[in-house]
């Protein structure tokens, strides 16, 4: 597993040069709609491209102080959902850059097709590191987080039974803040994903690092669930 992983990560390095249509018909920070060429680059890139483990999903959405559940689930977008690598570089380098979007809004990379809801059946009995990092810092660190989710190179730090469920980048007024979701709150004393972060990122001084599992929000809405997926 761990020479397959090697060689996964390799493909996705070595495939970040692909040939990939940055169309001035780009719509407006903000927007989810992606441009024609674009899509027609991305549909041609996912019939011939180098499989990824998982399909994974581009999400964005804004967050407003105050706004309801409801209202926030109303704002998410989905952009398109990947499942090989030249798809990802496809709709990576047609997305506004981090550095380009306005403050509130959040990019989500989430395995399969699970929305960045902390209610979603995926993620409800999970929860997320969170780094606080230099706005200087935010694309390196957004670049490579998603390299490392896609590659699946966070997976061997994952306690058994648990996953990375997602990774996310929040532009705030100072820091921005990075979350990379996992499935299972109660196993994440066993992981040693922080310990691969500061590893691929060793010049980015994080300036706060911990850990919030979703149903400990005051906003976390447990009705929503199933009663199977209750505490």
């Amino acid at each position: 597993m761990t020479r397959l992983r090697s060689w996964y990560v390799m493909a996705v390095s070595s495939l970040q040069s692909v040939d990939c249509v940055k169309s001035a018909e780009a719509r407006p920070v903000g927007s989810p709609q992606l441009p024609r060429a674009a899509i027609n680059e991305i549909h041609s890139s996912e019939q011939s491209g180098v499989p990824l483990n998982t399909p994974w999903t581009f999400w964005l959405d804004k967050s407003i102080p105050g706004s309801s559940a409801a209202q926030y689930e109303a704002s998410i977008r989905k952009l398109y959902t990947v499942s090989t690598v030249q798809g990802f570089w496809s709709v990576y380098n047609n997305i506004p850059e981090v550095s380009s979007l306005n403050v509130r809004y959040t990019y989500h990379l989430m395995r399969n097709e699970r929305r960045p809801v902390w209610e979603d059946k995926a993620n409800c009995k999970g929860g997320c590191w969170r780094l606080k990092c230099s706005k200087l810092d935010s694309p390196a660190v957004w670049k490579e987080l998603l390299l490392a989710a896609i590659g699946e190179q966070l997976t061997d730090c994952m306690a058994e039974g648990d996953e990375v469920g997602g990774i996310s980048i929040s532009i705030r007024e100072r820091d921005d803040l990075i979350e990379i979701w996992n499935s299972r709150s109660d196993l994440h004393e066993q992981s040693t994903v922080i310990d691969k972060v500061k590893d691929l990122l060793q010049e980015v001084n994080f300036s706060a690092i911990f850990y919030k599992a979703f149903y400990t929000h005051q906003a976390f809405e447990s009705e929503k669930l199933p009663k199977s997926y209750k505490r």
